[in-house]
């Protein structure tokens, strides 16, 4: 698992979708988990009024390995990666817009 003071990126191969021009807000969900669902309307919003930013949901149970490489010990936690995939804010449980439009302040 990476350390906290090491440098982590991403690319597609990683997510499994192209990263954004811009930023890419990365989710990582389970099948029942309730803010996970207010969670995917948040940042879908978000990227969706932000040019250049995707929205990439990730569920845990399939991808155990990079859930286990990246520490992720709860859905939802939404990763803010810049334009080269870093990942540069990690935030878990459910999001305000307000905050998430904040986070991507870090990688834009």
């Amino acid at each position: 698992m990476p350390g906290r003071d090491e440098e982590v990126r991403l690319d597609a191969d990683d997510i499994g979708a192209e990263l954004g021009e811009r930023a890419t807000l990365v989710q990582f969900s389970s099948a029942f988990c309730q803010p996970c669902r207010a969670t995917r309307r948040t940042l879908a919003e978000v990227a969706a009024m932000v040019g250049g930013v995707a929205h990439v949901e990730i569920d845990a149970e399939a991808r155990l390995g990079l859930v286990r490489a990246l520490g992720i010990a709860a859905t939802p936690t939404t990763l803010v990666l810049d334009a080269r995939g870093r990942v540069v804010r990690r935030a878990a449980g459910q999001p305000r817009k307000a905050d998430v439009i904040a986070a991507l302040g870090a990688a834009l």
